[in-house]
């Protein structure tokens, strides 16, 4: 005699269906990778997206390591070449959405004075000599750094390093305000990050540095994540007062480019 399987309760379906949703939302927000067929999303689903951020970065991290994959071991080009390739990769998939917020941070907290005066600055699209300078600084790091890590670490680390960085950046919506006074109440990115939010976002942000990386690496990537988490959460609150949709995009970078960093340092040689 067998058992009979049993029915999926209705209100885990509407969970899965709900979660599915935030994910698309997330995909559909934070890259620009096609997603056949996506349904409408409404403020919900947007508020919601921002837990599954970290697996947006395991896709986007993904893609670039099979595009640096594919350009070294494939096509037999130089490392540095590779690299920029990759880089590219990522940069098209996610339309360098965090590198424009990385860009707006250097501007406004370069040339503003005052809170206002910096927010002003951060609005404004045109990008300035400090944006400029910081993104020129920012990628070349990071590209130095991915050229220089050893071949076979180089894979799961993007991974890793992409799927925390964008948990640590999160992370940030938890204890700080959003900053801005005149967002509109349907804005999801003015939204506070709370329990079973705060814990998808924790966990898909630490599960592949904890599955990819060896444990030192990975104990050592968790420690600069909460060091860049701290550091970001004392100054956006010095200067801000709180946080913004930059402010999370400058966090992720920073965050991706001090763990590739302390990964190089760490790795055995």
């Amino acid at each position: 005699m067998t058992a009979s399987l049993k029915p999926v309760p209705r209100h885990a379906l509407s969970i899965l269906r709900r979660e599915g949703r935030a994910v698309v939302a997330a995909l559909l927000y934070f890259s620009r990778l096609p997603v056949p067929g996506a349904p409408a999303m409404d403020d919900d689903d947007w508020r919601r997206s921002m837990s599954w951020w970290p697996l947006v970065g395991v896709v986007v991290g993904a893609l670039i390591a099979a595009t640096w994959w594919v350009a070294e071991v494939g096509l037999g080009l130089p490392p540095g070449v590779a690299v920029g390739c990759a880089l590219g990769v990522g940069a098209l998939a996610t339309g360098a959405l965090q590198e424009d917020g990385f860009a707006d941070v250097c501007d406004g907290f370069g040339g503003g004075k005052s809170k206002e005066h910096v927010l002003e600055i951060m609005r404004d699209s045109r990008i300035g000599a400090y944006g400029v300078v910081g993104l020129v600084m920012l990628i070349g790091l990071k590209w130095q750094t991915m050229a220089a890590l050893p071949p076979a670490l180089l894979p799961p680390a993007l991974i890793a390093v992409h799927a925390a960085s964008r948990a640590w950046a999160a992370a940030l919506m938890v204890f700080l305000p959003y900053a801005r006074t005149d967002a509109s109440r349907g804005s999801y990115v003015s939204s506070r990050l709370r329990g079973g939010r705060l814990a998808v976002a924790a966990t898909t942000g630490a599960v592949p540095v904890a599955v990819l990386l060896p444990l030192p690496l990975a104990a050592a990537t968790l420690a600069t994540g909460a060091v860049v988490w701290a550091g970001c959460s004392l100054w956006y609150r010095h200067r801000l007062g709180g946080f913004t949709g930059d402010g999370l995009g400058a966090g992720q970078q920073i965050g991706e480019t001090a763990a590739l960093l302390v990964l190089l340092a760490a790795a055995p040689a």
